[in-house]
């Protein structure tokens, strides 16, 4: 079973990983909570400044 997938540059929605447009689609969600995050402070570092 595909998952719905969203291009970063013309904002469209597919299950094809390739959009029409020349960009990629990637996961729409975010990723899972987790209190071991090794991750989250750099995430946080780019969002946020």
């Amino acid at each position: 079973m595909s998952k719905i997938l969203k291009c970063g540059q013309c904002k469209s929605y597919g299950l094809t990983e390739p959009c029409s447009c020349g960009g990629k689609r990637v996961s729409p969600t975010p990723p899972k909570y987790s209190p071991e995050d090794k991750y989250g402070e750099y995430r946080r570092k780019i969002k946020y400044g």
